[in-house]
Formats: structure tokens, C-alpha cells, sequence
């Protein structure tokens, strides 16, 4: 843990302690990794009603200037161009072997895109976009810019009753629009497999807008609650889950190429993807379910009989199903659905089965025009 006198503050600092927020690093910022109700409580509270993230941490970014869109697709192999003004996208930004520098989101706002990027890679991002653009193309970080997120099923209700036009947004949908009076960017999605949304704002405002967030019935919750969540969920974590050495074919994260970029193979890394989609790749992201209470964490090794077959990146208990889970690389032959498989849990080999995610069922809004 690092020394949180020396890390970064969001404009919610003040705020996180406020509501006895226990404090810790993380990616360069002391950001709360709980508050008194505990991980286990702010995790139900959101998988029931509606949990408030502040991850003001992350970067932001707008990519500017005529051809912008066509520009990102050197480095990315998602459909910028196709991108309709008012939707947002989950893509991958790739380096020249086909590895993951970072996953991020990308919405249209017409005159613009507006990035979102993970915060321990937003330098890294900034610098390998930039030197990929052309003449006439930017991109301009945002640090002066706060972002929320609110997951839940009760999300839509608490967002709506201070802002208008939320319950007609769809999933992946983007609106512009005041919340609790400050101007704000709302984007539907989020990192929990819940209906939710994330509220870009000034940084000034950012604490107003939580209060808000929070007075009409959301939770505070911290990085212990986001992060069973996503697990929960089946979502990759960069870092942990995917980083510059694995490939979009490895990761399962296959949805996220262009059917068009699958034809013309024009971006960064197209060599090695168009290789491991041919012939598959010599491993892939599992689910696993371990047998027991005990959950087994990130670097445990996977095992087939004794004989080293993977390494798990990820793995906790699941509040929501009561039971541990994780996530991993295993040797492609070893990663069909239900394969018995040992994890290596100091010096135990511990039962687990490979399993499909998400382990709890996305509950997106899919549509925008009903609840």
C-alpha cells in the first residue's frame, strides 16, 4: 500500500473522508477502498439498489480535428468510423504485436470523441494515440474534468430525479445534460454487469453532484466493492487480466474487433490476431469456479494432474453468489466449459472447475425506451 500523502487527490477526497472512507493507493491516487458499512454491504447495495463510485481517477480525454475517427483506427481494431454521434464503444488500443495497452471507452459527441481511460495507463494512451495522429488531429486530456459512476438497478430512478432525458438512454447511449445543475457528460454502461451510469462533470462540481447522487438514496462504495463486482461479472482488469502481453484472441475480448476491421486487417497488431483467430491461440481467459469457501487469488497456478497449465488473474469471494470465483489463463486445450482443474492454494491443490462468464447475468438496459 502506498503512503496516500503522496499520491494524487480526486475532487471527492474531502468527501471520501467525510463519510469515513478508508483510504489506500492506487494508481496513483489515495482513492477509498471501503466505508464503514464494509465491501460485502456496498457490494448487495449494489447488485439491489444503487452504489456511487467516484473514479475521477481514470483519465479523460477529447480527440479533435476533422478525420479523428479514422485516425484512432490506426491503433485500435473497433469501428471508430461507424460510431453514430451519441453512442459509445468499448475498444482496445494495440500495440505493433497484437498486445492490449489498454482497454477504453470512446463515445461520439458529434464535433468530437471523448475517451475514457484506465487510470495506470492514461499517460501511456495519451502518448501512443498522439504519436499515431496526423496532422490536423489532437488529442487534449481533460485533468480538470471529475467522473462518477452510479451502478445499480435502482441507478435510473436516483439519475433521473435529477436530470432529465436519462430513462430514454439506452445502453452505451451518451446525453449531455445538466445533473443537479452542473453541466455534465452521461454515458450509460459500467464495470459491475449492472444497468448504471457514469457522469463526467467539472471538477468543481463534482462534489455537489455527489452529495446529490448520495442524498437521494445511493450508496458510497469503494475499490473492494467495484472490483468483486467486475470479477462477478466476468470483466477483465487491466493489469491483472489483460496487459501489453496478451492478445484480444487470448482475452476473450473478440466482440471488440470491427466485423469491417476483420477484413481490412488495417490496425496495429492485425498480424497476430488474424493469426490466433485462424489457428486459436495458445491459451485463453477462463472463468473458474473453485470448489469450497476458499478463494484462490491473482498468480495462483492452475494445474492438470500436477502439471502447470495456467495461472489464475484474478479471483475473491462473490458476495452475490456466496461462493469464490476467478479468472485465469489455461493451455487452449484445458479451457472448454467444465474441465476439472487444480489450483495451487499454498501448497494445496484445490478443486475448481472452468466455467462461462459472466458468473452473475449482465443486467444492461438494452433498449432505451423501457425500463
Amino acid at each position: 500500500m502506498a503512503d496516500t500523502e503522496t499520491l494524487h487527490e480526486t475532487p471527492l477526497a474531502g468527501l471520501h473522508r467525510e463519510l469515513g472512507g478508508r483510504m489506500v493507493g492506487f494508481a496513483g491516487y489515495a482513492m477509498p477502498v471501503q466505508y464503514p458499512a464494509g465491501i460485502m454491504a456496498e457490494h448487495l447495495a449494489c447488485r439491489s439498489g444503487a452504489a456511487l463510485f467516484d473514479v475521477s481517477h481514470m483519465g479523460q480525454a477529447e480527440l479533435r480535428g476533422d478525420g479523428a475517427a479514422a485516425a484512432l483506427e490506426r491503433v485500435t481494431p473497433a469501428e471508430i468510423q461507424a460510431l453514430k454521434p451519441g453512442r459509445q464503444r468499448y475498444a482496445l488500443l494495440l500495440n505493433e504485436a497484437g498486445g492490449i495497452v489498454d482497454d477504453f471507452m470512446v463515445a461520439n459527441l458529434g464535433d468530437r470523441l471523448f475517451l475514457v481511460l484506465n487510470a495506470s495507463r492514461k499517460a501511456v494512451d495519451v502518448e501512443a494515440i498522439g504519436a499515431a495522429l496526423p496532422p490536423g488531429v489532437s488529442i487534449v486530456p481533460r485533468p480538470d474534468r471529475a467522473l462518477l459512476a452510479l451502478q445499480g438497478p435502482g441507478a435510473e430512478a436516483i439519475l433521473a430525479g435529477l436530470a432529465g432525458g436519462v430513462a430514454a438512454l439506452s445502453f452505451m447511449g451518451v446525453l449531455e445534460t445538466p445533473v443537479a445543475g452542473v453541466p455534465a457528460l452521461i454515458t450509460r454502461s459500467g464495470y459491475t454487469g449492472e444497468d448504471g451510469f457514469e457522469i463526467g462533470i467539472p471538477a468543481e462540481g463534482a462534489e455537489a453532484v455527489a452529495r446529490a447522487l448520495l442524498a437521494a438514496g445511493a450508496a458510497p462504495a469503494g475499490l473492494g466493492a467495484r472490483d468483486s463486482l467486475r470479477l462477478e461479472a466476468g470483466l477483465p482488469l487491466y493489469g491483472q487480466d489483460i496487459d501489453e502481453t496478451t492478445s484480444p484472441v487470448e482475452a476473450a475480448l473478440v466482440f471488440s474487433l470491427g466485423k469491417r476491421r476483420r477484413v481490412a486487417w488495417d490496425f496495429a497488431g492485425a498480424e497476430r490476431v488474424r493469426e490466433e483467430l485462424d489457428n486459436g491461440p495458445k491459451r485463453l481467459r477462463v472463468g473458474l469456479l473453485p470448489e469450497g469457501r476458499q478463494p484462490a487469488r491473482a498468480h495462483t497456478e492452475i494445474a492438470l494432474n500436477g502439471v502447470p497449465v495456467g495461472e489464475v488473474t484474478s479471483g475473491g469471494f462473490g458476495p452475490s453468489l456466496g461462493a469464490p470465483v476467478a479468472m485465469g489463463y489455461v493451455a487452449r486445450a484445458h479451457a472448454e466449459d467444465s474441465t476439472a482443474l487444480e489450483l495451487m492454494v499454498r501448497g494445496r491443490a484445490l478443486p475448481a472447475r472452468t466455467a462461462p462468464t459472466p458468473f452473475i447475468p449482465h443486467r444492461y438496459k438494452r433498449s432505451g425506451a423501457t425500463a
